[in-house]
C-alpha cells in the first residue's frame, strides 16, 4: 500500500510499515525519513499527492481542513481521518490505522502498558498554552488534556466552551504554567515572564502526539513537569 501522511504523529506512527510515499513538511520524525513533502497540514498541494497515487492519505480531523480532504477525495483518493480526544480513543486509533496497514509494531503494546494503570498521586491545576499574540489555551475536551490529566494535571481551562480558548494570563488561577515547544515553541524565556505560577517546559511531541511518543510520555513528561510517577 502507497500511503501518503497528512499527520505528523501517524507518520512517525506508521514510518516503519514502509508504506509511506509523502508527508507533510511539519512530520520531522523519524529525522531519517527521506520521502517527498507536500506542504503543511493545513495548506497541502493536494496536485502533489494525488500525483504520489496514494492508495490511502491519513488525515486527522482537527490538524486537517475539510477542504482539502474533500479535494483529495473529489481526485479519487481514499482518505482515513482519524478522531482523537482521549489517550485510549488515540490508542484504538493507533491500532486501527497500523492494521489497515498490516502492522502491529512492539511501541504500540507499550504504549498500552504505560497507560493502563490509573494516576494515584497528588494533583496540580495547570494552564497549558498552545500560542500567545493572542494567548490560547487547552481548554475542553482535547487529547493533551486528558493525557496530563491521567498524570495528576487538571486543566484549569476544561470548562471552556471552546477547545481552544483565548485567555489572559492574569485572569487564570492555577498551580503550574504547562509550556509545550510546539505548535507555538515556549522556552525558558518565552512564555513563563508572563505567569506570576511556576512553569515548566515540556515536549510538545510527548504532549500532544498520538504515535510511537505514548510509549515514552508517562516517564518523560513526570520529569519535565516535576510530577511523581504514580
Amino acid at each position: 500500500m502507497r500511503v501518503v501522511s497528512l499527520v505528523p504523529s501517524l507518520t512517525e506512527a506508521i514510518a516503519g510499515t514502509g508504506t509511506v510515499v509523502g508527508a507533510t513538511d511539519w512530520c520531522t520524525h523519524p529525522a531519517d525519513l527521506d520521502v517527498p513533502r507536500i506542504g503543511g497540514t493545513k495548506n497541502p498541494r493536494v496536485e502533489d499527492v494525488v500525483a504520489l497515487r496514494p492508495d490511502l492519505v491519513l488525515a486527522n480531523e482537527e490538524e486537517n481542513r475539510p477542504v482539502d480532504l474533500d479535494a483529495l477525495r473529489a481526485a479519487g483518493v481514499e482518505v482515513d481521518v482519524t478522531w482523537v480526544r482521549t489517550v485510549p480513543e488515540g490508542l484504538a486509533e493507533l491500532r486501527r490505522v497500523l492494521g489497515r496497514l498490516g502492522a502491529c509494531p512492539g511501541w504500540l503494546d507499550e504504549a498500552d502498558a504505560a497507560w493502563a494503570a490509573p494516576y494515584d498521586g497528588p494533583r496540580r491545576t495547570a494552564v497549558i498554552p498552545v500560542w500567545r499574540r493572542p494567548w490560547m489555551a487547552v481548554g475542553s475536551d482535547t487529547f493533551a488534556g486528558d493525557l496530563l490529566a491521567r498524570l495528576g494535571i487538571d486543566n484549569a481551562l476544561a470548562g471552556s466552551l471552546e477547545r481552544y480558548p483565548r485567555f489572559e494570563p492574569a485572569d487564570v488561577g492555577c498551580d503550574l504554567v504547562v509550556l509545550p515547544d510546539e505548535p507555538y515553541a515556549f522556552t525558558p524565556i518565552d512564555g513563563p515572564e508572563a505567569f506570576a505560577a511556576p512553569s515548566a517546559c515540556v515536549s510538545g511531541r510527548h504532549l500532544t502526539w498520538y504515535g510511537p511518543s505514548l510509549a515514552e510520555a508517562r516517564e518523560v513528561l513526570p520529569r519535565q513537569l516535576g510530577q511523581p510517577q504514580r
